[in-house]
């Protein structure tokens, strides 16, 4: 593939993209605005956004909001709010608004982030243009403040994701990823954590194509991981992601000795983690 491939303004030869936006809400009232914001924001529209409502225990707040928000973009695109009556977290959800999406291609975007105004445009285009990668994503920018994402493109590239890549680091945050609806693979829904880097790595042993974009064109409203400062948190996290890679030996997509060593490797990257939420907090407390 030809790496020079676009700019930061791209041809459009239509107002709506052939995408689906699936969105998990749960408790989600007070950012579910600034994230469908951005997505009308689009340059390029997608057609239909699927808001799923996991059972959130608010006395329906969440669900009054979701649906004042879906008239509110009526005229933008096709606004679907689903309901469901078990919270059974956001892989489920994630899951629902997938297999209920009419577009070929689903992009992910969580409650409480919001998009960059070319996301679509840029990502969209990408995937038309390279139809043998069935999921890309792109870079993140941690934001501090309330704004919507609004900083500058320049010229980007992007390259090719390894299964090697994958194993060794999680690519991808989950409200960058744009993927081919028709893909034999969905979100284990029996899991609160890392289900997301589960998902990547069983595409990429699939022998699927997978890319990443350089350019960030998401925007993240909370530290990428500790954001509660509970090491509980990060130990559920750090569970999950070895039995991520178990579940790969168990299918025999990886051998004893890598997962092993994969295994020592992440513990080291939890402890890591350990030290700067204990920093932070510290520095959060001297504040």
């Amino acid at each position: 593939m030809d790496k020079n491939i676009m700019h930061a303004v791209v041809d459009i030869r239509s107002t709506h993209a052939c995408v689906s936006v699936v969105i998990p809400c749960y408790r989600c009232s007070e950012t579910i605005g600034r994230a469908l914001a951005s997505v009308a924001a689009q340059t390029l529209l997608p057609k239909e956004v699927m808001l799923i409502e996991d059972a959130s225990p608010d006395d329906g707040l969440t669900l009054q909001a979701l649906n004042e928000q879906a008239a509110k973009y009526a005229d933008n695109f096709e606004v679907k709010v689903i309901a469901l009556n078990k919270n059974q977290g956001a892989a489920n959800a994630r899951n629902v608004g997938w297999n209920s999406a009419s577009q070929p291609y689903i992009a992910l975007l969580d409650a409480d982030d919001a998009w960059h105004p070319q996301k679509i445009e840029i990502q969209y285009k990408f995937m038309q243009e390279n139809p043998e990668i069935v999921l890309s994503g792109h870079a993140p920018k941690i934001v501090t403040d309330d704004s919507q994402p609004d900083w500058k493109l320049g010229y980007f590239d992007f390259k090719n994701i390894s299964k090697n890549n994958l194993l060794i680091s999680n690519q991808f945050v989950t409200p960058s990823v744009m993927m081919k609806k028709d893909i034999a693979f969905r979100f284990d829904s029996t899991k609160r954590y890392m289900e997301d880097y589960l998902l990547w790595l069983q595409i990429a042993f699939s022998d699927y194509s997978v890319a990443k974009l350089s350019p960030a064109l998401v925007a993240i409203y909370k530290p990428m991981f500790g954001a509660s400062g509970l090491s509980s948190h990060l130990w559920a996290m750090e569970k999950a992601e070895l039995d991520n890679y178990w579940l790969l030996y168990k299918n025999k997509n990886i051998g004893f000795i890598l997962v092993a060593m994969l295994s020592v490797y992440s513990l080291a990257k939890y402890l890591r983690r350990l030290i700067i939420v204990s920093l932070r907090r510290v520095a959060f407390v001297k504040h």
